[in-house]
């Protein structure tokens, strides 16, 4: 199979900022750590397996598969994004998959990815399923899928092609289902990702009944996120597939219900005016394909977001522990991931960021977050917990925010919680040959770039800056 297009693996880096300036891993009160399985099962696309229970997981768990974007990887999309620490909290298990060909991209477009019991990535995955109903304690008709880029299309896929696995799914910026088939061995459809591929709701909905004919159960719900700028997976995909899968569920393409969750986002609902209707989709605003992944968001639709009645840890217990977060044998937690200055997935403003609200907590999205005292914007590392600056959290619609405390003056610190980097003006001078070491993903230094990412000399590459501030072994490589 041909290397996926670079105008896909190009976006990962965008979404490694999305993710980690926008979605913060809470503290957690569980010593559970991720785990790589091996042996899963039937693998014949040789994709490894990384898994995240909770010591304090519940009899009947719910299980939810969280697949990456390209360049990516399961423990990357772990440490990036909240939904390990939103298992700790309300108990259920959560697989990550990699991909391992080159580009490190989910195949989407083969006929035997698009074909239930397919000999693909699919497969393997619902391997991985398998290997968990085997050995843990699970609800079997409480099994989830989510994904960006990359793994919003996979998502689309596993509920097209495995219907009786899955009970619902949320796409980030992802394309319909069968929307990037090809069947010349390449992995890449420059008129889906373009958004030129235009089908009636019927046409689209036959593409999913035919992945597994003969098919009469339930069908899985799905929550669509998609910018209105994205530059790598076109807008227009974001209509197709809600024509799709409305289509599946035989609803109309008008909208049940409407709102505006916050500024610049749209919200439709199809089937149900309730939060858990059977197409959700989410439109923001001048948002690129560089989006934010609102995990708690994700939980809430997939009625995940109670907590288990076994479980020992409770929200007090996470908002008041000291322990450092969870651990992982192959990367680092996202604490530690420097934020891009130059992402706009989430706004800014420091003119209120000296005056910290003492006892106070931020409800970012439903998740209690322990407050700043000294960084400035953005997300931080103090007294041993993760934490989200005042700035950055009064930033969010009602009713989120700062909840609780009281107001007292405090000094800005001009002191960054992110590891001391090199000033910017030295990334304007960069050794040639010199590599960044991100997580295990090796990446060119950037020439010009000033700070975070950018494409010089038609290759994704990250500023010498940002590589610096990452913790040993990573960083800076020959």
């Amino acid at each position: 199979m041909k290397t996926i297009s670079n105008k896909l693996i190009s976006c990962a880096a965008a979404i490694v900022t999305a993710i980690t300036s926008s979605i913060l891993i809470a503290p957690s009160a569980s010593a559970a750590s991720l785990q790589e399985i091996t042996n899963f099962g039937s693998n014949p696309t040789n994709l490894r397996m990384h898994l995240y229970a909770p010591d304090s997981l519940p009899n009947n768990a719910a299980v939810l598969v969280a697949v990456h974007y390209c360049t990516g990887s399961g423990p990357a999309y772990y440490s990036g994004t909240q939904f390990a620490s939103l298992a700790d909290r309300y108990g259920y298990i959560v697989i990550y998959p990699s991909a391992t060909r080159s580009g490190n991209c989910f195949d989407v477009s083969s006929p035997q990815a698009l074909t239930h019991n397919g000999n693909s990535d699919p497969a393997a995955i619902i391997s991985m399923v398998n290997y968990v109903k085997q050995n843990f304690s699970v609800d079997s008709t409480r099994v989830f899928v989510t994904g960006s880029s990359s793994g919003a299309m996979m998502t689309n896929v596993l509920l097209g092609t495995y219907p009786d696995v899955f009970k619902a799914g949320a796409s980030f910026a992802g394309v319909p289902f069968g929307c990037f088939a090809t069947t010349n061995g390449s992995s890449w459809n420059s008129d889906c990702a373009g958004g030129n591929i235009n089908k009636t709701p019927q046409e689209w909905g036959n593409l999913v009944r035919a992945a597994y004919s003969g098919y009469g159960g339930t069908r899985p719900r799905i929550q669509l996120w998609h910018g209105t700028n994205d530059e790598t997976l076109n807008y227009k995909n974001f209509n197709e597939a809600i024509e799709q899968w409305t289509n599946v569920f035989s609803l109309s393409q008008t909208p049940t219900y409407t709102d505006t969750p916050q500024s610049g986002y749209t919200r439709t609902r199809y089937g149900s005016s309730g939060g858990q209707a059977q197409v959700e989709a989410i439109s923001m605003q001048g948002v690129t394909h560089n989006l934010p992944v609102n995990a708690a968001e994700a939980i809430r639709f997939f009625g995940l977001n109670s907590s288990a009645s076994s479980s020992s840890s409770s929200i007090s217990s996470v908002m008041s522990s000291s322990s450092t977060p969870r651990s992982s044998s192959s990367i680092p937690s996202s604490s530690s991931i420097p934020s891009s200055s130059s992402s706009s997935s989430t706004p800014r403003s420091s003119s209120s960021s000296s005056s910290i609200a003492t006892g106070a907590r931020c409800n970012w999205y439903g998740s209690p977050i322990v407050l700043c005292a000294n960084a400035t914007s953005g997300w931080g590392w103090e007294n041993q917990q993760s934490c989200v600056s005042r700035s950055t959290c009064s930033s969010q619609p009602a009713p989120y925010g700062i909840v609780g405390g009281t107001t007292s003056s405090a000094p800005a610190s001009s002191s960054s919680s992110r590891p001391a980097s090199s000033s910017s003006s030295s990334s304007s001078s960069v050794p040639s040959g010199q590599n960044c070491n991100w997580y295990g993903q090796r990446y060119p230094l950037c020439a010009t770039t000033p700070s975070g990412w950018g494409w010089e000399n038609q290759r994704s590459c990250i500023t010498r800056t940002t590589c610096s501030a990452q913790p040993s072994p990573f960083g800076v490589v020959n």
